[in-house]
């Protein structure tokens, strides 16, 4: 089945098309929802340019999470500039293969570049959609992602798809953006908020009852942190249209929250 593009992901394609070229956050030029050197070990860092590790588009650390293997092929949702599909690539090593998706272009470029830069012959790139992957069924033992599911408009097709690609037994891995209670609805409404990592975020026990309906087991949500900056600089971006003085920002600060997690098809 073919992917066809929403509002929302045609939002936020555009946005990170002009932050790689910008080679700023994600979550705008200012502001991130972290940056790498406080989210992997430095250890990890070590291995990769210091202009690669800065292409950092995430909110957590899935290689640490996801505990791979040599010879391991792995699948990143959302793979942006690729520093996840480098950091996994060298710890499946050369007996193991890695597919980073993502469903913009010029992140797809930046990311070859990268993976070209140091070298890599594990590692690939394509072009496409969560919700409708490149990947053939039964083929992945390990899916990683960063904070990127949240900006799915329609994550139990992504939840689908990631079960789908596993191999019986396989594990999930994603650091993502979750909330612990409603998000006010004009920022759910805004195209903005949801590329800036906030809008698209769903409450905890939802994420979870998403992928249990698909058929994931043994699913675990950990919060990690979040910070106020990047809520900040969401906000900031939102539609001037829409009035945000009835919003309390504390309530926000409060609910949204980056966490790690886990989940198994079952063997």
């Amino acid at each position: 089945m073919t992917q066809s593009p929403t509002p929302i992901h045609e939002t936020v394609r555009e946005h990170y098309a002009d932050q790689i070229k910008k080679s700023a956050s994600c979550c705008g030029p200012d502001h991130s929802c972290d940056t790498s050197s406080n989210i992997y070990p430095v250890d990890l860092l070590t291995t990769v340019p210091s202009e690669v590790a800065s292409t950092s588009y995430g909110c957590g650390d899935p290689i640490t999470l996801a505990s791979l293997k040599p010879g391991q092929t792995v699948l990143d949702l959302g793979s942006g500039a690729g520093l996840d599909c480098i950091l996994a690539a060298q710890k499946v090593g050369e007996t193991g293969h890695v597919i980073g998706v993502d469903m913009t272009p010029e992140m797809i470029e930046r990311a070859q570049a990268n993976a070209k830069r140091v070298n890599l012959k594990n590692v690939e790139f394509r072009h496409g959609y969560l919700e409708s992957l490149p990947v053939e069924s039964n083929t992945v033992d390990v899916i990683i992602s960063n904070c990127v599911i949240n900006l799915s408009p329609d994550k139990e097709k992504v939840f689908n798809e990631a079960f789908r690609v596993l191999v019986p037994g396989g594990k999930l891995a994603v650091s993502d953006i979750v909330t612990d209670g409603p998000l006010p609805e004009a920022i759910k409404q805004s195209l903005s908020a949801w590329a800036g990592c906030v809008a698209g975020a769903v409450e905890a026990k939802d994420y979870i009852g998403m992928m249990k309906s698909v058929g994931f087991t043994d699913v675990t949500v950990t919060p990690v942190f979040f910070d106020k900056e990047t809520v900040d600089s969401a906000l900031a971006d939102m539609d001037d249209t829409i009035d945000l003085s009835s919003i309390s920002r504390d309530d926000i600060y409060k609910a949204v929250y980056s966490a790690k997690i886990t989940a198994y098809k079952p063997a």
